[in-house]
């Protein structure tokens, strides 16, 4: 591991990950699982961002997994997921997708801890809960950097070009060097992405062709601003617990994001790592880890 690097520890790779899991079917397409933790435990579902995959919560997931029984998935068009060419992709399906591989492993009551898109995934599914109340009970709600108010999203330049007409040309063109450019201007400045963190990222962007439908997930941003009043009134109005986990390095969904949820989240549970990332769960696992339990136990 190179000095400075997000995570000095061995990590769990991409095949022993893979292997963990399983798949199960959501609409003719697989969809890439893993649980872990007692069965009696409290359920936790963890739902990731863009443009990576639930391996994202490698480094909190046996800390995790031997407190709360612990659900996650590669969304649809990420991961180890399917990434169909012709699909409608969007965070409403993804958050019916969440619905489903809850309800297809018997779970009545759970808990979030959401990242990046994820973010929007879990208001969507705090909405739902609040008009309807069907479904699994969701209990509490905790995020991490992302984009929770348009206003303040700060999209990185391959973001734009994706959602631009030019997407299916700039997707073409990704290569892993212009990736782990990206990846370091959004990471903090002492948690730096080293080479084989770099590697996974790719790897799972690129794994069953997945940068074809980038331009198409890329439209969340869009999605973002057409239900913005939706998803942050059910934040406001929100009947359980929430919680803002925020590296304020950076760019994207930072220090500004943060201060915007404090001007309009009642009541704001937050905590702010000082120089981490867009990427705190990996950048800073033992920060994030301490941060969510201790809010766990508040509201217990």
């Amino acid at each position: 591991m190179h000095e400075g690097s997000a995570d000095s520890r061995s990590r769990v790779s991409l095949a022993e990950w893979a292997e963990a899991g399983r798949t199960m079917d959501y609409r003719g397409h697989a969809i890439f699982v893993r649980v872990a933790g007692a069965p009696g435990a409290e359920p936790l579902v963890l739902i990731h961002g863009f443009p990576t995959a639930s391996w994202d919560w490698e480094a909190l997931w046996s800390s995790l997994a031997r407190r709360f029984r612990v659900y996650t998935l590669d969304m649809i068009g990420f991961g180890f997921s399917a990434k169909p060419a012709g699909y409608a992709y969007s965070l409403m399906d993804q958050a019916t997708l969440v619905a489903s591989f809850l309800a297809n492993e018997g779970v009545e009551k759970y808990h979030l801890l959401a990242h990046d898109y994820g973010d929007s995934v879990a208001q969507e599914l705090l909405a739902r809960q609040q008009e309807s109340g069907r479904g699994p009970r969701l209990r509490s709600a905790a995020f991490l950097n992302g984009g929770l108010f348009p206003e303040t999203h700060r999209p990185v330049p391959v973001q734009k070009l994706l959602l631009s007409p030019l997407g299916p040309l700039v997707a073409r063109m990704t290569t892993r060097a212009t990736v782990a450019q990206s990846m370091r201007k959004i990471f903090g400045p002492a948690t730096q992405p080293d080479q084989a963190l770099i590697d996974a990222f790719w790897n799972l962007m690129t794994h069953n062709n997945g940068l074809a439908v980038a331009p198409r997930l890329i439209r969340y941003i869009i999605e973002r601003r057409e239900h913005r009043e939706r998803w942050v009134g059910a934040m406001q109005h929100a009947r359980i617990p929430l919680k803002l986990i925020n590296g304020t390095a950076d760019p994207v969904s930072g220090q500004h994001m943060a201060a915007r949820y404090e001007e309009l989240i009642p009541q704001p549970d937050v905590t702010l790592l000082e120089n981490v990332g867009h990427y705190p769960q990996i950048e800073a696992p033992d920060a994030v880890l301490a941060a969510y339990l201790a809010f766990r136990q508040r509201i217990a």
